[in-house]
């Protein structure tokens, strides 16, 4: 199957990359490598995968590139992840991640891509809910530009749908973390935490750390990628384990699988457009999809710790 992966350089992106060459998919990436690393794709090239450099919003890049790989299916991973850049530069933020949306749904539109998977993000949307697991169709109720610009791409997807006949669905995925993770976005806790503990240093807390989120190993959000573009579901879908679990938790949890001792953590104040409290229900991933999560938190951070 002929593949185009955006942002396919990234975190979540690269491994999706893996595990499509490892079954023997032809995969196009797409990356700018403002965030993902050309590094992060040696072994997939080495097995065949193209790697164009480039922005999902040059529009006229993004259209050639779908008519000379003509993708059965696209997985829309190339975004602005950062929720405080959000904040502080929200047009920017749409930019990257409402009209890159937009180019890719219209490539796709053109060549008569089969099937559109776009990650979105599940917390962002939410916002503070007042029902934890929160379901798809709760109101929506974003803190910061991030996650109403990805419910923006979210309503793009579905209005392509409506009006083009194109099949997508859109992930709403908990805190996603693993080897490969980028310290910036609300999961790059894990990512720095690990750092602090490889390097000796105190880990900074912002707020009093009881705060929770949802978090989500990496191959898990692959496994769900790969069930929903083999899919019919269409629409939003939670991908977590509907799980609280705090920063401080996040810690303890850390402590107890690492080899060595990490520092009492450092306490800052918090920062805009952060979420309290974020878990979200999988129920309809799990009926609909088939997916279910298998990666424990405590063997997630060792995998984290093991690739260095």
């Amino acid at each position: 199957m002929q593949c185009l992966v955006t942002g396919g350089a990234g975190f979540i992106g690269s491994h999706l990359v893996d595990s499509l060459i490892a079954r023997g998919d032809r995969v196009t990436v797409v990356d700018d490598l403002s965030r993902g690393k050309r590094e992060n794709l040696e072994q997939a090239i080495e097995r065949g995968a193209e790697l164009r450099v480039g922005d999902v919003r040059d529009v006229e890049l993004v259209a050639e590139l779908f008519a000379t790989s003509r993708p059965e299916v696209v997985f829309h991973l190339a975004a602005q992840v950062d929720v405080r850049y959000s904040v502080e530069h929200p047009a920017d933020d749409a930019s990257a991640n409402v009209l890159g949306t937009i180019a890719v749904l219209e490539g796709a539109r053109a060549v008569g891509t089969r099937r559109v998977v776009n990650s979105s993000t599940g917390g962002g949307l939410y916002g503070e809910a007042d029902v934890l697991p929160t379901p798809e169709e709760y109101p929506i109720k974003p803190l910061a530009p991030y996650g109403q610009g990805k419910y923006a791409a979210e309503g793009y997807c579905a209005v392509y749908a409506r009006l083009h006949g194109l099949s997508t669905v859109s992930l709403r995925y908990g805190n996603v973390y693993g080897p490969r993770q980028d310290a910036h976005g609300e999961a790059g806790v894990v990512a720095i935490f690990c750092g602090c503990l490889t390097e000796g240093r105190r880990p900074r807390v912002f707020g009093d750390g009881r705060q929770t989120r949802d978090w989500v190993e990496v191959g898990d959000a692959v496994s769900a990628n790969l069930l929903a573009a083999a899919s019919q579901v269409t629409g939003a879908v939670n991908v977590g384990w509907g799980r609280e679990t705090s920063v401080l938790e996040l810690i303890e949890t850390l402590r107890d699988v690492a080899e060595r001792e990490i520092a009492d953590p450092e306490f800052a104040f918090e920062r805009p457009g952060e979420v309290r409290r974020s878990a979200v229900d999988p129920t309809r991933a799990r009926a609909e999809l088939g997916w279910v999560p298998k990666v424990e938190l405590p063997e997630g951070l060792r995998r984290v710790l093991a690739a260095g």
